[in-house]
């Protein structure tokens, strides 16, 4: 076994979680994973090789506090994602990424964890039009998802704060690339899109298509989470994770169209409730305080996430009940 730190990964089967969990035994950590497989994935965990797995739930106290034993960090990547499934379900959302965290974070204070990563959201700005968003900017979250985001944020503040439990919280914008799900209703855009694509079925636009989002591959998140974990003096901060660009879902669809070799069919829906129009990140503060840079780009990031939809889905993929894209 690595004589590396321990580090938790919560919602580790899942798309983001996965990845992070990859990297850190590349690198030689010990990881533990704590998911109860509601929309992560056995073949995420599987792929990580010597990883131990703890399956249970965010909000059972007894699970969380078996998960963090013993570790010296925790990356907390488990929510239910989604805006349109926070419109829907407003309470479950609630539940787990609000009260889910907080039994997180009474559990790694008792542990004497040195710090907790936070996964929060750029939901949690809204649709005030200002771009680019900062992290000084007013949140203005206009649903339960980005509302539920923000408040486990405002709880790893209060934590740092009052009981010295290191706590460091990144803005995610938009995330994609390889890992991510699909198949569900809430699926986010690109990885629906390409579905739908490789099933030679029309793209479901919501809108004109002409809402933007500061689209960031895999990587880079990783890089932030790394940092983020690492870096001294940063307890009690907030950073936006993204790469600094905006690319529309047209942009999106013409991308894909153009690695597979054809135009792509939209139909074009209306507009969602919860919806922003368009996100765009000012990183600078992560540059500055986590030396954080973006190593892969919207062009590599697209090109690569086509690579392996077309190689894990290409051939077999089968037409299910159609679904829209959600950015």
């Amino acid at each position: 076994m690595s004589q590396g730190k321990t580090y938790v990964v919560t919602g580790g089967a899942g798309f983001i979680g996965s990845n992070i969990a990859e990297a850190l035994r590349r690198r030689g950590d010990r990881v533990r994973i704590l998911d109860n497989f509601s929309t992560g994935r056995r073949e995420n965990v599987e792929t990580l090789g010597d990883v131990e797995l703890i399956e249970g739930d965010l909000r059972d106290p007894q699970a969380v506090r078996r998960a963090v034993t013993g570790a010296d960090g925790v990356f907390h990547q488990a929510a239910l994602r989604s805006v349109p499934r926070s419109v829907d379900d407003p309470l479950s959302s609630n539940d787990v990424n609000v009260t889910g965290t907080l039994v997180l974070l009474m559990a790694c204070r008792a542990a004497n964890v040195r710090r907790v990563v936070y996964a929060s959201s750029s939901s949690v700005y809204g649709d005030d039009p200002a771009l680019p968003k900062v992290e000084t900017q007013a949140a203005h979250p206009i649903s339960p998802y980005a509302v539920s985001k923000l408040a486990a944020e405002h709880y790893c503040q209060t934590f740092a704060r009052l009981y010295g439990l290191e706590t460091v919280s990144l803005r995610y914008f938009n995330v994609f690339g390889p890992r991510q799900n699909p198949e569900s209703k809430y699926s986010a855009v690109i990885p629906r899109f390409l579905e739908l694509a490789l099933q030679g079925r029309a793209l479901e636009v919501h809108g004109d298509g002409e809402q933007s989002r500061d689209f960031t591959y895999i990587d880079n998140v990783v890089q932030g989470n790394l940092r983020a974990m690492e870096t001294p003096g940063v307890s009690g901060e907030v950073f936006n994770v993204a790469c600094g660009t905006r690319h529309s879902l047209i942009a999106i669809a013409e991308a894909i169209g153009d690695f597979l070799g054809r135009p792509l069919v939209r139909e074009h829906v209306p507009s969602r409730p919860g919806d922003v129009r368009h996100t765009l990140a000012d990183i600078t503060k992560a540059e500055q305080l986590l030396g954080y840079r973006p190593t892969v780009g919207f062009a590599d990031g697209m090109r690569r996430t086509c690579e392996y939809f077309v190689a894990r889905f290409g051939a077999a993929s089968e037409p299910g009940r159609r679904a829209a894209a959600r950015p």
